[in-house]
């Protein structure tokens, strides 16, 4: 009925499939790494263009111009 389910009796024939799970799982976690890092580097750029103070600063400039 599982015919499709296939257990080898020789252990030995998981060692490939367990080391292309550990490069792929080693792979998945450097790619989050570069993304979270990125990600840090833009929300920087993002608070320094978008600082509060600077926000303020602009609201104070537009309520003296008019």
């Amino acid at each position: 009925m599982m015919e499709f389910l296939y257990f080898p009796e020789d252990k030995s024939d998981y060692i490939p499939a367990f080391i292309m799970l550990v490069i792929f799982m080693i792979g998945a976690i450097a790619a989050m790494y570069l993304v979270y890092k990125k990600s840090k580097k833009e929300e920087q750029l993002f608070d320094e263009k978008y600082d509060d103070k600077n926000f303020n600063q602009m609201i104070d400039n537009d309520k003296s111009k008019d």
